[in-house]
């Protein structure tokens, strides 16, 4: 894992300090060595900040191939390089170091873009081919590692962190657009919180020179249609595949030239990896744990039973609640992103102690509710898949003719097209009403000017607009549609997002549910078989049940999340949220109304608990656009 950079000049020469500034700004990602490469025309430069975990002796970049007509820089890891280096040589390549990167460089040699079919893992890379005059840059088929870019009429930029471009001279401002899908959480997986910045998308390749850059689409997470899904292979079968597939792809992200530990919570999906990592390794493995003040969130006790179970060296990270305030303006800082909640300052506070512990390479539970359909909001999809393929849709062709209840009508004044989706998949009222509640009253907080400058728009019918449904969508069971959306959505630029919170502290995490060998097998389980019973996931528990305890196979899905700060008014992360909202901080902001948000801090004390609960995401979400603000100078 590392931070990579890269400059590409169509008119002057590029400056040397625009390199040295872009690649200083990644340290934090790669603190155990620099490198950069300048072109002999002084036209294009790459950037690496190295950490060290394969090939600790001569894995340094940017590295060239034999001739020298082809360099690379890359971030993340490519799994099995073994194999594929010696393919590689015995084809007569030569290799400079013994490191995983150099694998890509060989066969984009010999392959150029098909070269990505041959690699596994999570990785970003950027490859300059003198030959052809163009820069090669590539993300991984998730979007497990970020990869940034602004082109202008004069240069193309791209680093692994906005702020990297922002210290190789690109001007740092709010994108109106993105806040306006951020704030309505339907944000688009190319886009970022910065004008002119985009991100390359998972699964994607950017190919530039002097006559353009252009963005190709080399994977997609293309789930069957109802009528292919493998509806012949027994529930053992599926159950003995997931595991078999699991345990291989927790296997090949063990190897490192380092220790790795991993990320434990009391959930299932972490706890399968550790059980299964601590099978396939000898020794101890290095189990952390985020300790919560208050027993309701806090889910250590379970962990460290669980880290028992698998032998593990089990390290509790006690977090007070002083811990939120103190860290919270570094983590967004860091996380260049809307924070909806304090678990991203948990996040950020659980890196550090494993870099205090001497680890920089942990795995993660993170992908298992995109493959089972884990989430709460995935449900009334689930439901509506049913047991016999779309045999469902006449009674969802019902539920569209019947008249919108009170609450889907607020919710359609603010998009049509989230209406009639709530209505499609027969929302509970429980969820209709909150939802209702909460998108009028973002509504009611958000400047005069700023929603002037946005009439009439649908969040959400543009969002669902940049797809090709008919064959991406079309025909697929409910629920797989909507993990389909998930996926380009909060899921890109949010959950995996924490890349930047974890290599703020320079700790690689290895998502082995995001393996797409993995993917591509559970894409077809049939909705039938993933709704079945009523505890969620229930093929990865009897996959996982030899590697965890029975607590763990047994209990409730409960998310990663820590402590709501509005409860009590003496919790420090509450009086921050106060004082960052009723500060001319957010006066800065251009997309709130200053007396609205007063008025509703006003009301919080008089709120019930679970009203009160339920304003966290909307207070993080503002006091972290004002930390933004505030420290990227916008």
């Amino acid at each position: 894992m590392c931070g990579i950079a890269a400059l590409l000049s169509f008119e002057e020469r590029l400056s040397p300090e625009s390199i040295g500034g872009a690649t200083r700004q990644l340290t934090h990602r790669g603190p155990d060595g620099s490198g950069q490469w300048v072109s002999h025309d002084h036209r294009v430069a790459l950037g690496h900040t190295r950490l060290s975990i394969i090939d600790l002796a001569t894995g340094a970049q940017p590295i060239a191939n034999e001739d020298e007509r082809l360099h690379i820089v890359v971030n993340g890891e490519f799994y099995d390089f073994e194999t594929i280096r010696k393919d590689l040589e015995a084809s007569g390549h030569r290799f400079r170091t013994r490191s995983d990167s150099e694998v890509a460089l060989h066969l984009y040699e010999d392959l150029q873009a098909d070269c990505l079919k041959r690699l596994r893992g999570e990785f970003a890379f950027i490859i300059w081919d003198e030959g052809n005059g163009e820069l090669f840059a590539a993300r991984d088929r998730f979007g497990i590692k970020p990869l940034f870019y602004f082109q202008d009429g004069s240069q193309l930029c791209l680093a692994s962190e906005a702020k990297a471009l922002f210290a190789a001279g690109v001007p740092a401002n709010w994108d109106h657009e993105s806040a306006f899908q951020n704030l309505f959480l339907s944000v688009n997986q190319d886009r970022s919180l910065f004008k002119g910045i985009r991100q390359v998308p998972p699964g994607h390749y950017l190919v530039a020179n002097s006559r353009s850059v252009r963005v190709h689409r080399y994977w997609d997470a293309d789930y069957p249609r109802s009528s292919r899904t493998d509806t012949q292979r027994s529930e053992a079968d599926w159950i003995e595949q997931i595991r078999f597939q699991l345990a291989g792809a927790i296997r090949i992200r063990l190897r490192a030239d380092v220790p790795v530990g991993c990320y434990l919570s009391g959930g299932v999906d972490s706890s399968a990896v550790l059980g299964m990592a601590s099978a396939a390794l000898p020794g101890k493995v290095a189990a952390f744990t985020v300790a919560f003040e208050g027993r309701e969130f806090d889910e250590s006790a379970s962990a460290e039973r669980t880290a028992a179970r698998a032998g593990a060296d089990f390290h509790r990270v006690a977090l007070a609640n002083q811990a939120f305030a103190d860290l919270f303006s570094d983590a967004v800082w860091h996380g260049e992103m809307v924070h909806y909640n304090a678990h991203g300052v948990a996040r950020y506070a659980l890196s550090r102690a494993v870099q205090a512990a001497g680890y920089k390479v942990v795995l993660a539970g993170e992908g298992a509710d995109e493959l089972f359909a884990g989430y709460d909001f995935s449900s009334a999809a689930l439901a509506a898949s049913g047991r016999n393929g779309f045999a469902v849709w006449p009674r969802m062709l019902a539920r569209m003719l019947r008249s919108k209840s009170p609450h889907e009508r607020q919710i359609s004044a603010v998009s049509p097209k989230l209406g009639n989706v709530c209505k499609l998949l027969d929302f509970p009222p429980a969820l209709l009403r909150g939802l209702a509640e909460k998108l009028t009253l973002l509504k009611s907080l958000l400047s005069a000017e700023f929603v002037q400058a946005f009439p009439r728009r649908d969040p959400y019918g543009e969002f669902m607009a940049q797809f090709d449904r008919p064959a991406t969508m079309s025909g697929r069971e409910p629920v797989k549609q909507v993990l389909y959306l998930w996926m380009k959505s909060l899921f890109v630029n949010y959950v995996l997002a924490a890349d930047r919170l974890d290599m703020a502290h320079a700790v690689e995490v290895r998502l082995p549910f995001l393996d797409h060998e993995l993917f591509e097998l559970t894409r077809t389980i049939p909705a039938s078989l993933l709704a079945k019973g009523t505890i969620r996931k229930g093929l990865l528990r009897d996959a996982a049940r030899p590697f965890i305890t029975d607590e763990v196979y047994r209990g409730l899905k409960q998310p990663f999340f820590a402590p709501p700060s509005t409860l009590q008014v003496q919790n420090p992360m509450y009086q921050l949220i106060q004082d960052v909202l009723r500060s001319e901080s957010l006066s800065d902001v251009p997309f709130f109304d200053r007396k609205s948000v007063a008025a509703l801090l006003d009301r919080i004390p008089v709120m019930t608990e679970s009203e009160r609960t339920s304003m966290d995401p909307l207070l993080f979400m503002m006091t972290s656009m004002c930390v933004l603000q505030k420290r990227y100078g916008l």
